[in-house]
């Protein structure tokens, strides 16, 4: 990866980090599943009248939607309202990055080099860390459904690989057209006494700052932050973009202890800088040696 899409990939890492205190004011208005159905709604509006339709096979665009939308952000907000404190949903929903890898593997034929082995080893271990150290703030089911959330990104990124899209925007607003129908029956299935109070109040002055958070969800966190990494996960192996986040829980966890007081610790902190320079180890490019020029007689 190149300086540009190096400091690209950093702006998905903050757009992402500062998403999980984001979720957090939308998940005190709306209920998760019901949250993540509006986020897919919301997009879909401007996709079906402002952007082609991608140049993509439909079942990769499906198996990405599938992924990303009812997986990924379907056990997420779950997750988060089930106890997941922010800070610490950020951290374990980046076990997608292994998962990536090993799918990556497994179906495309990529090579894990020991390089990039080793910078994610680091980063777990400092993700390993920070899990155990803030262990006690949740129960094993969030942990749960944050590890089948990370799945479900893992999924996703596999099909945006596959799918190669020309326009990688596009086919980020036209995976929102899939999640809405099933995340909406599953809400109606599990949330049915919390969907009318909500929505008959999303216009009131209480829920005011839970639409703001939606809003960012909407437009910086999917339209801008997944248009960016299917960007890059056009461009490179799945396995080389995969790790860069690894970093958002750096963020997550800062913004969460600005927003909500979820201080991080020193351990934590320290753990953090193992994430960082995991991440630098698998990314960084391999030092090319210079070709010597044989001396003619």
């Amino acid at each position: 990866m190149d300086r540009r899409d190096r400091l690209l990939a950093l702006t998905v890492v903050v757009l992402w980090g500062l998403n999980f205190p984001a979720t957090v004011y939308a998940l005190d208005h709306y209920p998760p599943l019901l949250a993540a159905a509006l986020r897919f709604v919301l997009l879909s509006i401007p996709a079906m009248l402002f952007v082609p339709l991608p140049q993509v096979r439909l079942v990769w665009l499906v198996g990405a939607a599938l992924g990303v939308g009812v997986m990924q952000f379907g056990f997420l907000y779950a997750g988060m309202a089930a106890g997941m404190p922010p800070g610490l949903a950020s951290l374990v929903l980046q076990a997608q990055a292994p998962f990536t890898m090993l799918l990556a593997a497994m179906l495309l034929g990529e090579r894990l080099t020991a390089r990039r082995a080793l910078g994610v080893g680091v980063a777990l271990a400092g993700l390993a860390i920070i899990g155990t150290h803030r262990a006690q703030s949740a129960s094993w089911l969030p942990v749960a459904m944050l590890l089948m959330a990370a799945l479900g990104w893992a999924i996703g990124n596999i099909c945006s690989r596959l799918a190669r899209p020309p326009k990688p925007l596009h086919f980020t607003m036209w995976m929102s057209l899939v999640p809405p129908i099933p995340l909406f029956l599953l809400s109606l299935a599990m949330e049915r006494p919390l969907i009318l109070p909500a929505l008959s109040t999303a216009l009131s002055p209480e829920a005011l700052i839970a639409n703001l958070g939606l809003i960012y969800i909407v437009v910086f966190s999917s339209m801008v932050g997944y248009g960016i990494w299917n960007t890059l996960i056009a461009r490179h192996p799945a396995s080389a973009v995969a790790p860069w986040s690894l970093l958002v829980p750096v963020v997550g966890v800062l913004s969460s202890w600005a927003a909500f007081g979820e201080m991080p610790t020193i351990v934590e902190l320290l753990a953090g800088l193992l994430v960082v320079g995991g991440v630098l180890i698998a990314t960084r490019a391999p030092r090319r040696v210079p070709m010597v020029q044989p001396v003619a007689a």
